[in-house]
């Protein structure tokens, strides 16, 4: 089973020894956006709906008294923090994309501290990771600070917090893919920087033990299963979609189009150190063997279509957008850069906001469609594009998956900006399947990782046609608009 805790909604799934799903369930999480650029959920509701989702995929399979293991996957920097005695959280869980930190993360730079943080953290400094969202909390909840320091509170991740509640506060541990994204944890001695921590001032007895991706966390304690099953696999939804695309090699990438888009390249047991601006982070532990990844971030992917159809209203639902998109053969020399919630890699502009240009007396909605569509294929290209530049090597495929990946007119014009193949699975769960995976081998659901490998089947194969002329321009016009919309 594996339990995909998103941005905007909570999943459990349930797998079977081919990856097919038996049974999937899913409940919505509720936004809260308490000021401009800040969004929050509420831990119980987390906790509650994966409950929920859970009680709900067992009844549709019919497999409550055999479930094998557990894997857990997540959004990833989302920070909670909760009372070690009554598990209740001190403040609401400070989502991944809130932005409340930023002038805090502008000092730290200030201070010199960029080339020392990412040193240790692979991590740019930036109010995207827990750590400052750790120190905002701290800081800003009456009493919160004297009662970490009493060691009366606990931080975790959505993953870390799952794993409390299932075992009814007997774990308090974490994955290192994870612990990697919090801006305190050094990826190359894997452990909480007692450096980091005391900059941040953060005690370090909030901070979860720290293990490998595929091991025996603990077992539950709730009555939701007839009987106590193993949680047994743990990985961040982006290092989970990476294992679950059986990305293993070194070399191999994937993008996931989610809410946001978040592509990742195998860099094998090397944490590759980039010199253009994307994060070096841990892609799973498996065993002894650390492998790394280099990861390019978007904010705004599949939520661009939330946006065309909430604040525009050009379309009902998110499903017709392909349609509309389709029906005018370019976006028209309109280019849409989604910086909704400021610019994520290669730029880190936190400060950006969405930009449109180009736009004549003959743009229609249509055209608006297109050219949003075309912002996610044209921020994918330039994160693959500094992915180049730092390995030194062409890019041979890229595999996908994720809600957007369904569109195959996306799809298409990203194999077209990028000149390589780009390959849909069968099975486009491969977060949720990433994780389902990490916890089988651990318990011996599979056997070994050969026999995983074997699961992966491909779905849909993109060719790209030759870059002519057209595709030039857009290029460089996709450039300029990115130039009139950063603020540094």
């Amino acid at each position: 089973m594996a339990l995909d805790a998103g941005t905007t909604s909570n999943r459990a799934i349930i797998f079977d020894e081919s990856s097919n799903i038996v049974s999937v369930a899913q409940k919505e999480l509720k936004q809260y956006y308490p000021q401009p650029g800040w969004v929050e959920h509420d831990p119980l509701e987390i906790w509650e709906s994966e409950r929920a989702v859970v009680a709900q995929v067992l009844k549709g399979s019919g497999l409550a008294p055999s479930v094998a293991g557990i894997g857990i996957t997540n959004q990833r920097e989302t920070t909670i923090v909760w009372d070690a005695a009554t598990g209740e959280p001190v403040y609401n869980a400070i989502v991944w994309q809130d932005r409340r930190t930023a002038e805090y993360c502008d000092s730290l730079k200030a201070q010199g501290l960029v080339d020392k943080i990412r040193e240790k953290t692979g991590l740019i400094i930036d109010a995207y990771f827990s750590g400052t969202k750790i120190k905002w909390i701290l800081d800003n909840v009456e009493g919160a600070r004297e009662r970490a320091e009493k060691g009366e509170l606990r931080f975790g991740n959505v993953d870390t917090w799952l794993i409390w509640n299932l075992t009814r506060g007997e774990v308090h541990a974490t994955d290192v893919t994870n612990a990697s994204r919090t801006m305190v944890f050094n990826i190359k001695d894997l452990k909480w920087d007692e450096e980091l921590l005391e900059l941040l001032n953060i005690p370090a007895c909030m901070m979860p033990e720290v293990k490998a991706s595929s091991e025996v966390f603990g077992y539950t304690k709730t009555t939701i299963f007839a009987h106590e099953v193993p949680i047994s696999g743990v990985a961040g939804d982006q290092q989970a979609a990476l294992f679950g695309q059986m990305c293993v090699e070194p070399g191999a990438i994937k993008n996931t189009y989610g809410t946001g888009c978040f592509v990742m390249l195998n860099t094998g047991n090397t944490p590759v150190v980039s010199k253009n601006n994307l994060l070096t982070t841990i892609a799973w532990k498996i065993g002894d063997r650390v492998d790394y990844a280099l990861e390019g971030s978007i904010y705004v992917g599949g939520s661009v279509v939330q946006w065309l159809r909430d604040g525009l209203g050009i379309i009902k639902s998110s499903s017709e957008v392909e349609e509309l998109a389709s029906s005018v053969p370019d976006a028209g020399g309109v280019y849409f850069v989604p910086a909704l919630t400021g610019l994520a890699a290669p730029y880190w502009d936190q400060y950006a906001r969405g930009t449109m240009v180009g736009i004549t007396r003959g743009t229609t909605a249509a055209h608006i469609a297109r050219a949003a569509l075309d912002g996610i294929a044209f921020q994918t290209y330039d994160i693959a594009n500094a992915m180049c530049k730092d390995l030194g090597t062409p890019l041979t495929e890229l595999k996908v998956d994720g809600g957007a990946s369904r569109n195959n007119l996306l799809m298409q014009y990203q194999s077209d900006l990028l000149g390589i193949e780009v390959i849909r699975p069968k099975v486009t769960e491969t977060t949720a399947l990433g994780a389902a995976y990490l916890a089988g081998l651990a318990v011996g659901f599979w056997k070994d990782l050969d026999e995983v490998k074997h699961q992966w089947q491909e779905e849909k194969k993109f060719t790209p046609k030759p870059e002519d002329e057209a595709l030039k321009a857009a290029k460089q016009g996709w450039a300029d608009a990115i130039g009139r919309t950063l603020t540094k």
